[in-house]
């Protein structure tokens, strides 16, 4: 029941106690009415019409004093809901397109002498976008692609702890889906958003079961998601991408919040089901809505703020985002430091270090959207 239907209510039971009533609590009891209550939030994307977005990332960094190479992700995905149509880049260095040569990574990767004044790289790529929603029925993969999304990862493992929660979570769950809801419910219940940690978090979800901390982000939450999945045969992958609008449902943490989006990366999740094929998952995104999108910490699916978005994103999630890749353990071509976790961000390193790509304006990269399809792209997927 909302704000102002409780008004009418009040007002229907007893027209003199408003009367008796102060002023400064009359006009509170106004200011209340003409606010949106929680019920009446909705969070409902369906399949419509594509949007589509040019999408530039751009690295500026410091004169180089020795061979300095420079990564930075590109949309690589074609699929129902997101087609990717091309790139363009540009640099003072050698850039060209590359791949990790065992996952399907795109990139554009770029090399700088030692000696270049203001070296910079800059990448646009154009997508079209859609939202999803639970289907009744999907292509069928192939086995192959469906093996990979078994496989334990170097953050992700299958089994001992993980596997032993799996199993707790969905003792009497029968079928697929079943079992998915339950996993899906378990991370909700018993993860939770943490705003401190950096970036999107590194997914190390064995640790966050022994350690019993299970606060993170989206690269955590959706990481243990997927682990949880795979140790018990659902095939499951995490899907790495970025925020690229802002929601259009009034949910402000469901979209990015300013046209800079170095701060807008987002991993979703995806679950193998028989009857549906790939199916959208985001609990982390649950979790968030949970912890930020209110001045106090929901603890509850069940609040009228939460349950549209819990409801929502199990099965679905919105258009206003691009998906990179869905790889772990990434070898970036020429790279003297080890593979990555996950690659959704620009990396860089020279000969004495890996720079921080949770610190954009130390790395000093941006990324930035714009709708409408607005230039001419020169290099196809």
């Amino acid at each position: 029941m909302n704000t102002f239907r409780r008004a009418l209510m009040a007002r229907a039971a007893g027209l003199g106690m408003a009367a008796a009533l102060p002023g400064a609590a009359l006009a509170q009891q106004a200011a209340d009415a003409a606010s949106p209550a929680p019920s009446a939030r909705r969070f409902d994307p369906a399949p419509g019409d594509w949007r589509t977005f040019d999408v530039t990332a751009r690295v500026d960094l410091p004169a180089t004093t020795s061979a300095t190479r420079v990564w930075l992700p590109l949309p690589a995905l074609q699929a129902p809901w997101q087609q990717t149509l091309g790139h363009q880049f540009s640099s003072n260095g050698a850039a060209r397109l590359a791949s990790d040569g065992a996952q399907g990574v795109r990139m554009v990767a770029a090399e700088f002498a030692a000696g270049v004044a203001q070296p910079f790289v800059e990448v646009t790529s154009r997508v079209r976008t859609q939202s999803r929603a639970v289907s009744a029925r999907s292509a069928r993969e192939d086995a192959a692609t469906l093996r990979d999304a078994l496989k334990p990862t170097r953050l992700i493992p299958t089994d001992g702890i993980v596997r032993d929660t799996a199993l707790k979570a969905t003792r009497g769950a029968r079928g697929d889906e079943a079992q998915a809801r339950a996993l899906y419910d378990w991370v909700i219940a018993n993860a939770w958003r943490e705003p401190k940690v950096r970036g999107c978090g590194e997914g190390d979800i064995k640790t966050m079961l022994e350690t019993g901390n299970l606060g993170g982000k989206c690269a955590d939450l959706n990481a243990l998601f997927v682990g949880l999945c795979r140790s018990v045969g659902l095939p499951a992958r995490d899907v790495y991408g970025i925020r690229l609008a802002p929601s259009a449902f009034d949910y402000k943490e469901l979209g990015a919040a300013s046209a800079k989006l170095q701060g807008a990366p987002h991993c979703r999740a995806e679950v193998y089901l028989q009857a549906r094929g790939w199916t959208a998952m985001d609990p982390a995104d649950v979790a968030k809505v949970m912890r930020q999108e209110a001045p106090e910490w929901i603890k509850t699916r069940d609040h009228p703020l939460v349950r549209p978005v819990y409801e929502g994103l199990f099965g679905g999630w919105e258009g206003n985002w691009m998906a990179y890749n869905t790889a772990h353990d990434v070898k970036l071509p020429g790279a003297q430091e080890g593979e990555l976790g996950f690659f959704m961000y620009p990396v860089a390193e020279n000969a004495e270090e890996r720079f921080d790509s949770y610190a954009p304006d130390a790395f000093k990269y941006q990324i930035t959207a714009r709708s409408g399809g607005l230039i001419q792209l020169l290099v196809n997927q």
